[in-house]
């Protein structure tokens, strides 16, 4: 089932500690009151060791020792070594990188929000952009605080809190997905309104608005939501108490996860029915369009720039000039696009690799090995949400103005006469939309 694919055994399988490491006992026996659930006690019993980050089966009897199985990890109180995606590098990587990727990306991408929404910024291409900075900030906001307090602090190597139980999940998984699933349609919904400007040039004006485009971020976010509302009903925390695994001599209070009896009932359809939907209409068809999209803008480009060639054969420099820049705009989204295609397609690839797995009941990559790529995917995520700052910085002159005004003061000076211009866009395509322009808003350069 899906989720016993998340739980990693990673050192489960290593030998057993030598008999003068000492071996921490999960309490089987239940304490007096009835909100607290006892752990089975069948003879077998749970041995987590936090030396070793291991935990395995024992029996007292004979001795013998057993690899967790992993449809029985739940038998364990909630431990991240047994439960969680856990390999040698989720230390660094959760711990002490990704803070400080994402301390970085905070500060790159408030200071992009401040600038975007500066009066002469404001437009509808720079409402998706804002938005889209704010989901990247946001997905890796979240996890942080479980990042520090589990690895930064060295806390999971111990059984974790009951208090922690649920928010562990809903902060390092469930709303991430929620704002990366934005993040992601925001993407798309940018590459449409930049081809309807280059395309279609007539309705581009009544379209793409910076109202309509508030309208479609509002859409975005509900159906995200909606895409991840099941997840927060899918386990039972279940009280119970377990010898902590670094102080012997104290007792906590930690939790069993537990699948709701809904999921219990319909597991394997929930599961595949979950993923199939987040593959196709998360990953699958929001990349195929954007590959789709910027091979057209891509061609628009090159036609424009035929027609620029053309205007300066004939002299015509003040048309020349706007559609270079408009197409100045048009490259600087597509690289955007581009750099998200690039961190994207991996995700949407491990994922298929899991449905099927799944579904079919193969194994096509090892655990240790899709746990590898998992977190390498997350980091390399993670890495790109500063990137587009440099991006807009290093191609859009009308951006590295306004961020140097924003610190110095002064009105820019593209802002002062308060006009709407139009910046004209070929679309040559032959015969008589040789001559057919394209009206782009010039605060929708971003030049």
């Amino acid at each position: 089932m899906y989720p016993s694919t998340n739980a990693v055994l990673g050192p489960l399988g290593e030998s057993a500690p030598a008999a003068t490491t000492p071996a921490f006992w999960i309490r089987s026996t239940p304490p007096n009151g009835s909100q607290y659930e006892p752990l089975p006690d069948n003879g077998i019993q749970v041995v987590c060791n936090a030396t070793t980050l291991s935990c395995r089966y024992e029996n007292p009897y004979n001795l013998t020792e057993f690899r967790i199985p992993e449809d029985q990890c739940p038998e364990v109180p909630f431990y991240l070594i047994c439960h969680g995606a856990y390999t040698v590098f989720t230390e660094i990587v959760y711990g002490y990188v990704s803070p400080m990727l994402v301390l970085f990306t905070i500060i790159t991408n408030i200071t992009m929000s401040l600038v975007l929404l500066m009066k002469n910024m404001r437009s509808p291409t720079n409402t998706l952009l804002m938005a889209m900075a704010l989901s990247d900030m946001f997905t890796g906001i979240w996890p942080v605080p479980c990042f520090i307090y589990f690895y930064t602090l060295g806390h999971y190597r111990d059984f974790v809190p009951y208090d922690w139980c649920f928010v562990h999940e809903v902060m390092t998984e469930y709303v991430p997905t929620i704002f990366h699933t934005a993040s992601i349609w925001l993407t798309v919904a940018l590459a449409v309104q930049r081809y309807i400007y280059v395309c279609h040039s007539m309705k581009a004006k009544r379209w793409c608005t910076i109202s309509n485009a508030i309208k479609v971020v509002i859409v975005i976010y509900l159906v995200a939501i909606c895409t991840q509302c099941t997840r927060f009903f899918e386990w039972q925390y279940i009280r119970v108490r377990a010898q902590s695994l670094l102080d012997p001599g104290r007792e906590i209070v930690t939790c069993r996860k537990r699948f709701t009896p809904f999921v219990v009932r319909y597991m394997h359809i929930y599961f595949n029915l979950y993923y199939w939907i987040r593959v196709i209409f998360i990953h699958l068809i929001p990349c195929t369009s954007l590959i789709v999209l910027n091979s057209i803008l891509i061609a628009a480009m090159r036609s424009a720039q035929e027609r620029r060639e053309q205007l300066l054969r004939q002299n015509r420099r003040s048309e020349c000039r706007r559609l270079k820049e408009a197409n100045c705009t048009t490259l600087l989204l597509v690289a955007v696009v581009g750099l998200f295609l690039l961190v994207e397609f991996p995700l949407a690839i491990l994922l298929i690799l899991l449905i099927v797995e799944n579904t079919f009941d193969v194994a096509l990559m090892s655990k240790h090995e899709r746990n590898q790529a998992s977190l390498l995917i997350n980091l390399i995520i993670l890495l790109s949400y500063p990137l587009n700052f440099f991006i807009y910085c290093g191609m859009s002159r009308q951006f590295r103005e306004t961020f140097k005004r924003l610190f110095v003061g002064g009105l820019p000076s593209g802002d002062r006469d308060g006009q709407s211009q139009y910046i004209s866009l070929a679309t040559e395509n032959g015969g008589a939309k040789n001559n057919a322009t394209t009206a782009c808003n010039t605060r929708d350069t971003l030049m």
